[in-house]
C-alpha cells in the first residue's frame, strides 16, 4: 500500500533519479503523522479556547503544581517573553493564578485554579485517546519498539547520543 510520502518520494526520483530520499521515508512520516495528530488536539483544544503552547503550560503546572516563570520557560523551551504572554492569558481565563514568593519576592510562582485542575483533568484523556487511537495498528510490542527508535533518533537529533 502506497501512502504520500511513498508519492512523494516516486516523484522526486522522476525528476531527481541521484537524490536520496530515504530519511523521508522515516522523517516525513513522523512530521505528517505530528500534523494529523496536532490538528485533531488543536480541535480539542480550541473547542476549549486554548492553544496548544497554553495547553502545554496547563499540563506542565499540572504535572509540577508549582512553577515560576522561568521554570515554565525552560520546560517549554520558549522564550521569557512567551511565557509572559501565555500565562496572562491562562490567568485572564481564570485558569491559573500568581504570587510572589514568599521566600524571595521576586520569583513569581505560578499554580492552576481549581478551573485549571478541573479543565486539564478533562483534557488530558481526550488528548491520550487520540494519541492512542493513532496507536491502534500497532501490537503493544510494535509500539514499544517504535518508540524505542524513535528516542534514539531524537537523542541524536538533540545531540544527547
Amino acid at each position: 500500500m502506497s501512502d504520500l510520502v511513498d508519492r512523494v518520494r516516486r516523484q522526486w526520483m522522476d525528476v531527481h533519479p541521484g537524490l536520496d530520499t530515504t530519511g523521508m521515508a522515516v522523517v516525513g512520516r513522523v512530521l505528517r503523522l505530528a500534523s494529523l495528530i496536532r490538528r485533531a488536539t488543536d480541535d480539542l483544544l480550541l473547542a476549549n479556547d486554548l492553544n496548544r503552547a497554553e495547553f502545554d503550560v496547563l499540563c506542565a503546572l499540572r504535572r509540577n503544581e508549582v512553577l515560576n516563570p522561568g521554570q515554565i520557560s525552560r520546560e517549554m523551551l520558549s522564550s521569557g517573553a512567551a511565557i509572559t504572554k501565555r500565562l496572562d492569558r491562562l490567568e485572564r481565563l481564570g485558569l491559573v493564578s500568581r504570587t510572589a514568593s514568599e521566600r524571595d519576592r521576586r520569583v513569581v510562582q505560578v499554580r492552576l485554579t481549581e478551573r485549571g485542575v478541573a479543565l486539564i483533568d478533562e483534557l488530558l484523556p481526550a488528548h491520550l485517546e487520540g494519541e492512542k487511537a493513532a496507536l491502534a495498528n500497532l501490537e503493544p510490542e510494535q509500539q514499544e519498539e517504535l518508540a524505542r527508535l524513535l528516542k534514539v533518533m531524537l537523542e541524536t537529533v538533540e545531540g544527547v547520543g
